[in-house]
């Protein structure tokens, strides 16, 4: 007896989730000829009627296809102002961030006093820092990024997203920072130190608060002593004692450096040549 109702009440779930898939089924079907219609229909209230729903219901592309017919035939209109911020929002989910960061400023010049231009202004400037490549790639993109983040900063000083603009700001900035002390590291890496010497020193001048300030000192600090070590007899005095100097200065910055076990094992190297010039 209990294993015929279990097993009816397995017919019945099995039966209803069935009657569910073909509703929604039914659904889905009707949705898509109605975006049929939309598409080939020449009435431009019913394209935008539909892109309204399309885009509640998260199906952007498709929106994004009714609204480019419909788009000229809007402009300078009343509806236009909700029309253009499902536009870009559309392109913004999608992940098409060039368009959206068009569209955006668009939408911002457009429609100064509506009631959306900060978060339009927001996003415009968060596409470009989206588009924004790792560091060891051209940053074209992470500039504009910064001065559009700037920008919606200043001009929004107590938005709701000036946090997140100024959270994303320095990521960018920290990613432009990591490029210039890379491309300064890597002259050390091909044992060109003098040139590692000056360009690590001008990246400490240029970012004196960059998290890498540790590292650049440090090798500065190696190039110097790769340069004096290796020197000729009449070179090596003046270029030790820079070393010894450029030492100092990583110990200032940081006393307890990372680096500082094999940096005073270079500095015992350094104090021992120095003293055959002080005989």
């Amino acid at each position: 007896m209990k294993s015929k109702i279990h097993e009816s009440k397995k017919n019945i779930i099995i039966v209803s989730k069935k009657i569910v898939s073909l509703f929604l089924l039914v659904i889905l079907l009707g949705s898509c000829s109605e975006y049929q219609k939309a598409l080939k229909t020449e009435d431009v209230a019913v394209k935008f009627e539909m892109a309204t729903k399309l885009y509640e219901a998260e199906k952007y592309n498709d929106a994004i296809r009714l609204i480019e017919q419909i788009a000229p035939a809007y402009r300078g209109k009343p509806q236009a102002e909700k029309l253009f911020y499902l536009f870009s929002m559309s392109y913004y989910k999608t992940k098409q961030y060039y368009l959206a960061a068009y569209q955006f400023e668009s939408f911002v010049s457009g429609y100064p006093k509506s009631e959306k231009i900060e978060e339009a202004a927001y996003l415009g400037a968060k596409c470009f820092s989206m588009l924004s490549p790792v560091y060891s790639l051209d940053q074209t993109d992470t500039f504009k990024a910064i001065d559009k983040l700037q920008g919606f900063i200043d001009s929004y000083p107590n938005s709701e997203y000036t946090p997140e603009a100024n959270k994303a700001l320095r990521v960018l900035n920290e990613k432009i920072e990591k490029k210039v002390y890379e491309n300064a590291k890597g002259y050390h890496t091909i044992m060109d130190y003098k040139s590692a010497m000056v360009a690590l020193d001008n990246f400490v001048a240029d970012y004196p608060g960059t998290p890498f300030k540790e590292d650049a000192l440090f090798y500065k600090y190696d190039s110097a002593y790769q340069l004096g070590i290796n020197s000729i007899p009449s070179k090596m005095e003046e270029r030790l004692n820079i070393a010894k100097t450029a030492y100092g200065s990583l110990i200032k910055f940081k006393p307890d450096t990372k680096h500082k076990k094999i940096a005073d094992e270079m500095m015992v190297r350094i104090e021992t040549d120095l003293k055959n010039f002080t005989k």
